[in-house]
């Protein structure tokens, strides 16, 4: 009786310090996301003290058009990561010098073979570890229409408030098709304007897949919103949208200004509160 007495106290003592393990442990995932976005608003900030003007929220000739490359991609000069042979560091950080270095048109699209090894690359800062998705994946067409493997991420440009294939080139956000923000442009305010925030593997669908660091590939699903998003109702909203922002974290997602300061938003925000972080120049 009293070894089972034991046994009982121990199995009490396991299912109360189980949780609090578990919630240490997503506590330190937390926070490694949170340095991810802030290194990354970080290399944004060095891209404007070069350029006079942060990324474009993906670089094209039509809405869906190529090259496509992402806001990420051309950061990964700033972010010190490695690129294909074929994509030097000028041409990242400006495709339009590919003239210039005399780069030619087929290795500036993403979908060029050359860019295979580019396209899967794994890159941690671009990773929340609290996703269990894995790191690449089928990008497809339509359902069961697979093209290539791509990288995932879980971090987009804030696009703002607008649905992003209706309007994308003019987001009121910072990050939209051939955009070329300043900051002296977002007249709300640099400590009031997200600029980044977080998306999770965990959207509706089974097979549309995850957002990526790569860029607006023509012909995808949804090409545009896997590299920006909308605020559109609130970050893990369970109604929530594809571009919609969200996380693995309970209680909302992380964001970053654009002053560089890391914000976890609720997500039991009031949502006119939240759209109107969404805005660069909406006078709110």
């Amino acid at each position: 009786m009293e070894l089972l007495v034991v046994i009982g106290i121990v199995a009490i003592l396991l299912a109360l310090l189980l949780p609090a393990v578990q919630a240490a442990r997503e506590a330190h995932r937390r926070i490694e996301c949170q340095n991810n976005i802030r290194q990354m608003g970080l290399a944004l900030h060095n891209h404007h003290d070069v350029y006079r003007r942060l990324p474009a929220g993906w670089v094209s000739i039509a809405p869906t058009g190529e090259p496509g490359w992402a806001w990420s991609a051309l950061l990964l000069e700033s972010l010190q990561q490695p690129t294909s042979p074929n994509v030097t560091w000028a041409a990242a950080a400006e495709p339009a010098l590919a003239v210039a270095i005399g780069l030619g048109p087929g290795a500036m699209q993403i979908a060029h073979n050359s860019n295979k090894a580019l396209r899967e690359t794994r890159i941690a800062l671009f990773l929340c570890p609290s996703d269990p998705a894995d790191e690449v994946f089928l990008l497809c067409s339509g359902p069961g229409a697979g093209m290539f493997e791509v990288a995932r991420s879980n971090y987009a440009g804030v696009f703002g408030t607008g649905v992003i294939e209706n309007t994308a080139s003019a987001g009121n956000g910072v990050f939209y098709q051939n955009s070329k923000t300043r900051f002296a442009d977002i007249l709300d305010g640099l400590g009031n304007t997200i600029i980044l925030g977080e998306r999770t593997s965990r959207q509706p669908g089974s097979w549309e897949g995850s957002a990526t660091w790569v860029g607006a590939v023509p012909g995808a699903y949804r090409g545009m919103a896997r590299v920006v998003g909308r605020a559109g109702r609130v970050p893990n909203d369970v109604l929530g949208d594809f571009a919609d922002f969200g996380s693995w974290h309970p209680f909302g997602a992380n964001f970053v200004m654009a002053d560089n300061s890391v914000r976890m938003i609720s997500d039991q925000i009031d949502p006119a509160a939240y759209h109107a972080l969404a805005t660069r120049a909406g006078g709110e």
